[in-house]
């Protein structure tokens, strides 16, 4: 079985020893940097190599959140966020620079390899795909095997979990989608964060996709979640 490679970023050799030893024994396998230029360095050295990046905020050099964004400039590989900054808008920024889920230490061990499982398995759901699959709905085109999404001529760079969830509206085109169906079709079965999350998203994808736009594709279905389909 190929193993999975994770790319740890801390600057507390103690926090990097006891992670990496933790994904070890779940036998990841996993490569250390502990400042944000080395990352860059080392993540775009071999680009395709990396299965997800684990990655502190605040780091020497370059920190954590601008690593994040160069990164999601050429790659859709999981992002998670570690970080002791819990503050609600330091969240939105991590999310909003790329990241695709965000842990606050101290964390339980437990808790973070739960998250790091949800991330594989959402992105292996996608890569081990053998079809390509183009999805369109009025002038909205969403590649999964490309992991592109387009409307009107205009190339949308979406997170990966903001295009896991276009993704799940698109191929149930129509059908009123539950917030619980929603979140465990796109963060998983044992994802332990806020349930308004998917909320929070789904404002994100509006923004970028619907916002401009003159016919409007995400609806809200009052009392049960939502929909993607023509308005009217």
């Amino acid at each position: 079985m190929e193993k999975i490679h994770i790319l740890l970023v801390d600057d507390e050799k103690s926090v990097v020893s006891f992670v990496s030893t933790e994904l070890g024994f779940e036998n990841y396998q996993v490569e250390e940097a502990f400042d944000g230029e080395q990352a860059l360095d080392m993540f775009f050295k071999d680009e395709e190599k990396w299965d997800l990046v684990l990655l502190d905020w605040m780091l020497p050099k370059l920190n954590g959140l601008e690593v994040c964004r160069r990164i999601r400039k050429k790659s859709l590989v999981p992002i998670i966020i570690m970080t002791a900054r819990d503050y609600v808008g330091d969240k939105v920024a991590g999310l909003d620079g790329g990241a695709d889920d965000y842990i606050t230490k101290p964390f339980e061990i437990e808790e973070l390899l739960a998250r790091v499982r949800v991330a594989i398995r959402r992105r292996n759901s996608y890569t081990s795909a053998s079809e390509h699959h183009v999805y369109r709905i009025q002038d909205l085109t969403l590649d999964i095997e490309k992991r592109t999404v387009k409307r009107g001529g205009q190339t949308f760079n979406l997170t990966q979990r903001e295009f896991d969830l276009l993704a799940v509206l698109m191929k149930n085109e129509g059908k009123a989608m539950t917030r619980d169906e929603l979140l465990s079709q796109v963060w998983g079965f044992d994802y332990m964060g806020q349930t308004n999350i998917v909320d929070v998203y789904i404002r994100y994808l509006r923004h970028k996709i619907d916002q401009d736009q003159q016919v409007k594709l995400i609806q809200t279905i009052r009392g049960i979640g939502y929909t993607l389909r023509v308005e009217g």
